[in-house]
């Protein structure tokens, strides 16, 4: 019991010092949420529900609402996609294996804010990268206006986002990798199993701890990422690529509606709370099984 004691005792500041981090903002934003609160953050009435009432009311939140699910879906399963077969092949035995893993992590060392705007300018419509490389290899007569239209600009930030999580997913599987022991697939090829087997049977059971990993931690990161939409569209035009956190910022920031914006983040802050719970307690029960 000394020694337990102990160990609670040891962890107990960092605990307390976590606890006040997480529990005082978020007793500050259900606070906001549930008053009129006036553009300086003075609050005024208690209005209870009033602020998510509005919310759902309003088309545009709505919209940003399913888009910021499409959104991060969309980057976590193309991040996924590509990282797996990334990793496959970074943890082979080649030439130059070392240079490879450095180029592909390169974009890691990068801000994401300067990385989406290196993007916007490779995507303008009059002078971007893309455009002339398109037109030189004889693929489009004119420009296109990539980021003009929702359409063609949404598409682009996933791609952009699945670009800037790649180095990091791919980080977490070749871990993973590391850790599969040879012997499993010498003994399988001689028991006739081809690459796909091995695959299949081999290293994506033994690499699914890290893929769950990879999926909670991109999900929670990709849902509250700002820098990508902000910086190559400003949620423009007219709205289309909102999606919550520039929309939480645009109610905040511009329009000074601070209990909206307050009842907005609670709103991401219970997805995502609701999602990990879910997606961990499923991966729990798979590994049991």
């Amino acid at each position: 019991m000394g020694r337990r004691a102990t160990a609670y005792c040891l962890i107990l500041p960092s605990f307390l010092l976590a606890a006040f981090i997480v529990l005082w903002p978020l007793k500050e934003i259900i606070n906001l949420a549930l008053h009129d609160v006036n553009r300086f953050g003075l609050l005024r009435a208690f209005s209870g529900l009033a602020n998510f009432r509005t919310l759902f009311a309003d088309p545009d939140f709505l919209a940003a609402l399913w888009r910021t699910l499409v959104w991060t879906a969309g980057v976590v399963g193309g991040t996924l996609a590509v990282s797996v077969p990334v990793a496959l092949m970074l943890n082979g035995d080649f030439y130059g294996r070392g240079a490879a893993r450095v180029i592909v992590m390169l974009p890691w060392a990068v801000s994401l804010t300067m990385t989406a705007i290196v993007w916007r300018w490779a995507l303008s419509g009059e002078s971007g990268m893309l455009n002339s490389g398109l037109r030189g290899l004889g693929l489009i007569d004119g420009n296109i206006q990539w980021l003009a239209e929702a359409s063609t600009a949404f598409p682009m930030q996933i791609l952009i986002g699945i670009e800037a999580s790649i180095p990091f997913t791919t980080t977490i599987l070749l871990g993973g990798l590391s850790s599969v022991p040879d012997e499993l697939y010498d003994a399988a090829a001689i028991e006739g199993a081809g690459a796909w087997d091995q695959f299949r049977f081999i290293t994506l059971p033994l690499l699914r701890p890290f893929i769950n990993i990879a999926v909670v931690l991109n999900t929670i990161y990709v849902f509250n990422s700002f820098p990508i939409i902000w910086a190559t569209t400003q949620g423009g035009p007219a709205n289309s690529t909102d999606i919550l956190v520039t929309y939480l910022y645009k109610a905040g920031f511009r329009l000074g509606k601070l209990g909206e914006a307050a009842a907005v983040s609670l709103i991401m802050f219970g997805v995502l709370l609701v999602f990990t719970l879910i997606y961990v307690r499923l991966a729990m029960r798979e590994e049991a099984a």
